[in-house]
């Protein structure tokens, strides 16, 4: 079993504990060891079958949970977690999930009306019952409705990152089959949107026959939906991704990417631009609108992208930017952006190491982003106000500060800043003292609580961040967890032209759980003058490597190198936050 498979399996059990009410320290046990399993570079499974390591070397991870982890292993669940599952539905699971409602309101619920699917919760805001609960009112019944809606959107969708391994693991697996010459991820994954409904692959060569038989066959294949001489889908993982692969040859190949590539709105005015043009366009090339044969004699243009698109006279452009919002004219009028690549990025400036909340040393974080080849970092530890983070208060923000450049001095092979992640507390305030802040060389303000203020509240609560002079940078500026948290409300035109008259960078959060900002909103805070850094918020060394997602939003926002500080040096980079 995957590692996060088996962290969920524990963090689940944790929630129904405390929807019990059990004792705390076994619930925090579990929770820590969900966050060392998902962030652990090495599968449990393949640990325990090396008798040179042991799970209890994994700080977090004790002897308990090891033999919980074995028993995981052995048969898919462990004993404490069915005797939960025993105890409570665990449709109770799913109402976590809705904004508003913590475990004691689960268990208020299931006792007092047995609500333990969605839609009843969604029957008993209908019928105002939930308001006559404790410590509950009109307002939750309200804000619990928009969450259900909320949620239902995001049923059957994935994070962007969970594709891309999923992409990963079969494009490696089926290019091994004699013949098979490409294995190409197309729909929404290769557009990089932050989510995905399903996954959608190409394969070409002789082989491309023998990949379907070998698709269906794959270990974590739990459902083979259909199969014929040119597709197959199934249900892939525990998770149940529909993965559709299709088997179609080289001379047809431009033009499949391009249908299956998508978005629907950018095919159907590619289409209806080929019709003025005299043409049809289908997954099987561009051909003359006279001539209903699919046959390679009729075909004007298929085995290429950018050839099918030169054909309708315009640029090939870029598939993060096919969403029907502009580009056909710019690709008309060769404007369109020189987009951002990730090697264009030469620092990482958020990150988090074992001072607060992170699972390696300032070290160990330095070592692994040189080994990236990335030319310096900054190092943002949490402030005070998130004491769950084990936050940094002034004193120790100036200590640990202190710390860092004396490492730099002693010279790592690349250039270390000084910074902070600090609270934008609820009144707009910094969470650490102005002479603190004026210590460090880079500071990211961000919103980590009350995020459920009125949207006017919210803010004035930014700009009045904004006047803090030692603030270079807002961090994660909606708030959003995908698949689980929507943005927090506030007038992002007004915040972004503000922070743009400040010169504050908003900061594209890479981290695959939250891709803060959104393609729309980057567009718009570019429009207004904005300029942006690309950042991981990386808590372990592997969470470097999320620097691409973030460069996928990025580039789905438009961007060009010159629009991200963190594309210029390490000395540009020193001037511009001087």
């Amino acid at each position: 079993m995957e590692n996060r498979a088996i962290a969920r399996l524990l963090a689940e059990t944790a929630d129904l504990m405390e929807i019990s009410a059990e004792d705390s320290f076994r619930i925090r046990s579990y929770r820590t060891a969900a966050g060392v399993i998902e962030g652990y570079p090495e599968q449990m499974a393949s640990i325990l079958k090396d008798p040179e390591k042991k799970l209890t070397d994994i700080a977090g991870i004790g002897k308990g949970i090891a033999a919980i982890i074995e028993e995981i292993e052995e048969r898919g669940s462990f004993e404490r977690r069915d005797e939960m599952l025993g105890k409570y539905p665990a449709g109770l699971l799913e109402l976590l999930n809705i904004q508003g409602l913590g475990p004691k309101s689960v268990r208020l619920l299931y006792d007092t009306y047995k609500v333990e699917s969605i839609d009843e919760l969604e029957r008993i805001c209908k019928e105002q019952k939930l308001r006559d609960l404790p410590r509950m009112g009109a307002k939750l019944e309200e804000k619990v409705l928009r969450s259900i809606a909320s949620y239902r959107k995001t049923q059957g969708r994935f994070l962007l990152s969970f594709g891309q391994r999923a992409a990963d693991e079969l494009i490696e697996y089926l290019s091994s089959v004699a013949g098979v010459e490409t294995v190409t991820a197309a729909g929404s994954l290769r557009r990089g949107k932050e989510t995905i409904g399903d996954l959608d692959l190409l394969a070409t060569g002789t082989g491309a026959e023998a990949a379907l038989e070998k698709f269906v066959s794959h270990p974590r294949v739990h459902e083979v939906l259909g199969k014929g001489p040119n597709k197959a889908s199934v249900k892939f993982g525990l998770e149940g991704l529909q993965v559709d692969l299709r088997a179609l040859g080289a001379e047809s190949y431009g033009a499949a990417l391009l249908y299956f590539t998508g978005s629907k709105e950018h095919n159907i005015s590619l289409r209806s631009r080929a019709q003025k043009l005299g043409f049809t366009l289908n997954e099987y090339g561009l051909e003359l609108l006279d001539n209903a044969r699919l046959d390679n004699e009729t075909r004007v243009a298929s085995a290429t992208e950018e050839e099918i698109y030169a054909k309708l006279g315009l640029d090939w452009i870029p598939p993060e930017l096919r969403e029907n919002s502009g580009e056909m004219e710019a690709a008309e009028e060769h404007k369109l952006p020189r987009l951002v690549e990730e090697r264009h990025i030469r620092g990482d400036v958020h990150m988090h190491t074992t001072e607060s909340d992170g699972r390696a040393t300032l070290a160990e974080m330095a070592e692994a982003a040189r080994e990236r080849g990335l030319e310096y970092i900054a190092i943002t530890d949490h402030s005070k106000a998130l004491a769950m983070a084990n936050g940094l208060d002034e004193k120790r923000a100036v200590a640990f500060a202190h710390q860092v450049r004396e490492m730099d001095q002693r010279g790592l092979g690349l250039r270390v800043f000084s910074g902070l992640e600090c609270d934008i507390l609820r009144d707009g305030k910094m969470d650490l003292a102005d002479d603190a802040l004026a210590e460090l060389d880079w500071v990211v303000g961000s919103v980590h609580s009350y995020m459920n203020l009125e949207a006017a509240e919210m803010t004035d609560r930014l700009l009045r961040a904004m006047e803090c002079p030692h603030l270079k940078a807002i961090g994660h500026p909606t708030g959003r967890i995908l698949l689980h948290r929507e943005s927090f409300p506030f007038d992002f035109e007004v915040v972004a032209a503000e922070a743009a008259r400040r010169k504050i960078y908003l900061e594209i959060n890479a981290s695959p759980e939250r891709l803060d900002l959104s393609a729309a909103l980057i567009r718009a805070a570019k429009a207004r003058g904005c300029k942006f850094v690309i950042s991981t918020d990386a808590h372990h060394p592997k969470h470097l490597a999320n620097m691409s997602y973030g460069v996928r939003m990025a580039r789905r926002g438009w961007l060009e190198p010159r629009d991200i500080l963190n594309t210029h040096s390490a000395v540009d980079f020193a001037k511009a936050i001087a």
